[in-house]
């Protein structure tokens, strides 16, 4: 046993995409600061950032319905896809400075250029595709967006979705070709890589037990080694990026913003083909529509993915339940989560979410048999040995008490909460997630470095040249932008020769 006290300026807990990349961003920032990560796993980017983890979209909100939801007049809000796109294009621009400076050697080891789309069946969500592709087409950020409902033009942009398909129902599609393919995992092992290189103490099957806050202001970590001895370590800044595993560790450090806070785990599934000439046959992400019941998170979508430098490809999720916040996690994380201080928000989140609780268990008891029925939807002719199934992430969905949707309201995005002095703050829930990465860091230094931001403007802005822009107001800087990062991280994209202004 050992009670050897360490200090160092930054921790960050879990070695994932999050921690990567705000490790990353300080060491730009600050060189001399002492960073210290805790990994719990034996290597980075082995948990919610892997890439059989995640659907590693690089989602953009070029074709996930989910972000464009249709107003009760019949209009379609694309706000939150500006949202999203604009937070994606400042992870594109941190990535092209990192491979610009030779931070990052090969890009193409975790980005491929793919096209993105979306398919619907059915004379309504044909019209509404139509009413969404309208919208998003007249936007800078959408610009190359195309839409067909035309099966022949279907069947050049998606033949393996359109052979074989003898429905007379209605169907269309948009396609946008400036999407990319996002190998989380593979970018989470580079940038840790870097860090080594940074001096970054880099320390896995280490695993952050408890925690509790000085007289100084300053945090004290109890840490369990690999030998099984406690450490304790002490650092001015925690960022708490362990996926699921953040609420419970949020819990631990007792700051009031981590009260009358829950979370809902939802594991998933995928279909991995395993049929060479069928994966041949496609080249695209297609995402549909949810069902009735189902998690935004559970939007099904026919991927193809580059994992290993292999093309992949990939149906589902399938929703499933665990208690687990982890896919390494323990059965009691849910049930330990319950706090007297979240207790009637986790009531009321489970009184308000029995439809979601029915699908859930409803996508448990599915046999191999009923998947690839779903399947079907999207490969006609798919046949079951061509495909087996593949445990994915588990995703934490945040619960609390909001003015909009009142008590227990189940979060689906990505959240920060933060200590009033900036001294920790904590990544919670799932989708778009890594994607906004980048983004989602840079709040995160917004809100607990304050006292530094005068001073790291102008790094902060060589690394992403649109920060503290709305790039959805300037069309000029929005070329520009996709100029610079498609030749850096050796993309295909193209835009119109005009931009909508």
């Amino acid at each position: 046993m050992s009670s050897k006290q360490t200090e160092t300026d930054v921790i960050l807990i879990g070695a994932g995409i999050m921690s990567a990349t705000l490790g990353t961003l300080l060491k730009e920032l600050a060189p001399d600061w002492k960073i210290t990560v805790f990994e719990k796993l034996a290597s980075a980017g082995e948990e919610s950032s892997n890439e059989w983890n995640n659907a590693g979209t690089g989602h953009a909100a070029l074709c996930e319905l989910n972000y464009t939801a249709e107003r009760p007049d019949g209009t379609v809000d694309i706000s939150k896809a500006i949202k999203v796109n604009e937070q994606f294009q400042d992870s594109m621009q941190f990535w092209s400075y990192l491979v610009n400076r030779k931070l990052i050697r090969k890009p193409q080891d975790f980005i491929m250029s793919l096209s993105h789309m979306s398919l619907v069946h059915g004379v309504k969500d044909v019209a509404f595709l139509k009413r969404r592709f309208d919208a998003m087409s007249q936007n800078p950020l959408f610009q190359g967006m195309e839409f067909s409902d035309d099966p022949s033009k279907l069947k050049e942009w998606i033949p393996l979705i359109m052979n074989e398909r003898t429905s007379s129902e209605p169907i269309a599609a948009t396609k946008i070709d400036t999407g990319t393919d996002v190998n989380f995992g593979a970018l989470t092992r580079i940038l840790f890589e870097h860090l080594k290189k940074k001096k970054v103490d880099i320390r896995y099957k280490h695993s952050v037990e408890d925690m509790k806050r000085n007289s100084n202001g300053s945090w004290e970590l109890k840490v369990r080694n690999e030998s099984g001895n406690i450490e304790r370590h002490t650092a001015k800044f925690v960022f708490i990026g362990g996926g699921g595993g953040s609420l419970p560790l949020l819990q631990k450090s007792g700051i009031p913003e981590g009260k009358h806070i829950g979370g809902f785990p939802i594991s998933g599934l995928f279909m991995s083909c395993n049929n060479p000439e069928v994966i041949a046959q496609h080249h695209a992400k297609v995402y549909g529509k949810a069902k009735v019941g189902a998690p935004p998170m559970s939007v099904p979508h026919l991927d193809t993915r580059f994992i290993d430098n292999k093309k992949s490809l990939l149906f589902g999720p399938f929703a499933g339940f665990s208690p687990k916040f982890l896919k390494t996690g323990s059965m009691f994380d849910l049930i330990g989560s319950v706090k007297p201080n979240n207790v009637f928000t986790m009531l009321a989140a489970g009184a308000k979410n029995l439809s979601l609780t029915k699908y859930l268990i409803q996508q448990v008891l599915l046999s191999k048999e009923k998947r690839m029925e779903e399947l079907r939807e999207f490969i006609p002719n798919a046949k079951s040995e061509d495909w087996d199934l593949v445990v994915a992430g588990q995703r934490v969905q945040v619960i609390k008490d909001t003015t909009t949707g009142g008590k227990g309201t189940l979060q689906f995005g990505t959240e920060v909460v933060s200590a009033s002095d900036g001294s920790i703050a904590a990544l919670l829930g799932a989708s778009p997630g890594a994607s906004t990465a980048v983004s989602v860091m840079v709040e995160v230094i917004q809100k607990c470095f304050p006292q530094h931001l005068k001073s790291w403007e102008p790094k902060i802005k060589e690394m992403i040249p649109s920060y503290g822009v709305s790039l959805v107001d300037d069309p000029e800087l929005i070329r520009e932008i996709h100029t610079s990062t498609t030749k850096a991280l050796g993309l295909n994209g193209k835009l119109p020769l005009q931009i909508a202004r």
